[in-house]
């Protein structure tokens, strides 16, 4: 498959970026050595309000590999809500309880979410806690519900042609080919089964792969502890999302009208409405799941602009739809931001690899450099959308 790199519109955000390097840190300076890639998207409304985009672009190639860690959990509830549209069940919706069968030596059952408020399992419950914290287990849930062959050839089908998510989330050691298969799950509302989908195994070819980062890794087998031995680790059968692909999917949600039909999603008006809600919401702001807050504080997955930090002030009028991944060293967050009090919106998405020592081991400078670099980023160009002129103001109305 072809690499494509993304040469700059102009050289803008080339110039933005050098004039505010030292606030920028070790990040900007050694680009190389941290992988940075960037894309920032300038957004002009018209008399009708009408989006109109400009997309400016740094180091960003699709040849070179990162891992998507989390990011990959946009287009899975994206596509679970599209499939449970596409099976038009009457009954049938996010919140029908959803029920999982074991998957011998892959996942046990759930018949339970002691979570949501029933207690019960559901697509919606799932997506919210994917969104608020990142949850990987939830996550798990959408992609079996989703399958693996059919993530993907939904993807390919829009045109994101490398995209390869091929595995569940945090599940530590699992067989191989583990993520083609997917669980038995049904759903029920008041003891009425309404839909119950098989166990399937994904016969799915993907394009061959190779990808690999590290000096050292962690070799991981069953029931015995990790083992540390030199070498790259080999990603070539992880999941695979480029930059650009991901920055266009969380597009075609927050601007489903301005892009392309082959790049919109099937979904209801309704759906886009929870989704913007599930992508800004806090972990302060849900009653269920009731999370800790001394642990999932308000900026926990806002990295543009907040940086994550527990101590962040967070003006109300600010609000950030996004989905972050963090894993491996990679650090990627893709995010549509809206200013509600000055009419401020742009999307911007970065990636870079917080990696010092090289060792795919655990330890790595997500909290010292690389949400620090996030945070720097978002408040560079947010400065710069506070300052720059606009023909018409914008009515952001739609994402309150």
């Amino acid at each position: 498959m072809q690499t494509r790199t993304y040469p700059a519109t102009d050289n803008f955000l080339s110039a933005l970026l050098h004039r505010n390097s030292a606030r920028l840190g070790p990040v900007f300076t050694y680009p190389d050595s941290f992988q940075l890639q960037i894309i920032y998207t300038r957004i002009d409304r018209d008399a009708q309000n009408q989006p109109h985009f400009r997309d400016y672009y740094y180091r960003v190639d699709t040849g070179h590999y990162f891992y998507p860690a989390s990011t990959v959990k946009l287009p899975g509830a994206i596509l679970a809500l599209e499939k449970l549209n596409d099976l038009h069940i009457p009954g049938l919706d996010r919140n029908t309880p959803m029920f999982t069968e074991c998957l011998h030596g892959i996942t046990n059952s759930v018949l339970r979410d002691p979570s949501a408020p029933d207690s019960l399992p559901s697509i919606g419950h799932y997506i919210n806690k994917v969104f608020l914290v990142s949850d990987n287990d939830a996550f798990n849930r959408l992609y079996e519900f989703i399958g693996q062959q059919a993530f993907n050839e939904r993807l390919w089908q829009m045109g994101y042609s490398r995209a390869q998510i091929r595995t569940r989330t945090g599940t530590g050691y699992l067989p191989p080919d583990s993520g083609r298969h997917t669980n038995t799950i049904w759903f029920a509302r008041n003891g009425q089964e309404l839909y119950r989908q098989p166990a399937v195994y994904s016969h799915l070819a993907f394009a061959p792969r190779h990808d690999s980062a590290g000096r050292s890794h962690f070799r991981r087998h069953p029931n015995i502890p990790d083992e540390l031995v030199p070498g790259a680790m080999d990603f070539s059968e992880k999941n695979r999302l480029t930059l650009p692909d991901v920055h266009m999917i969380l597009k075609s949600i927050i601007f489903p009208d301005a892009v392309t039909k082959s790049h919109q999603f099937r979904l209801t008006e309704d759906d886009y409405r929870f989704l913007y809600h599930s992508l800004s919401r806090l972990p302060t702001e849900t009653r269920y799941p009731a999370y800790d807050t001394s642990e999932f504080y308000p900026a926990y997955v806002k990295f543009l602009l907040f940086g994550g930090e527990r101590g962040a002030e967070m003006p109300p009028y600010i609000r950030i739809f996004n989905k972050p991944g963090w894993a491996y060293g990679y650090l990627t967050d893709v995010a549509y931001i809206a200013d509600f009090a000055h009419n401020i919106e742009f999307m911007l998405s970065a990636t870079v690899y917080v990696n010092k020592g090289g060792n795919i081991d655990g330890r790595y400078e997500f909290n010292e450099t690389g949400k620090p670099f996030m945070k720097a980023l978002g408040q560079v160009i947010y400065e710069y959308e506070l300052k720059r002129k606009r023909k018409y103001p914008a009515n952001l109305a739609r994402y309150k």
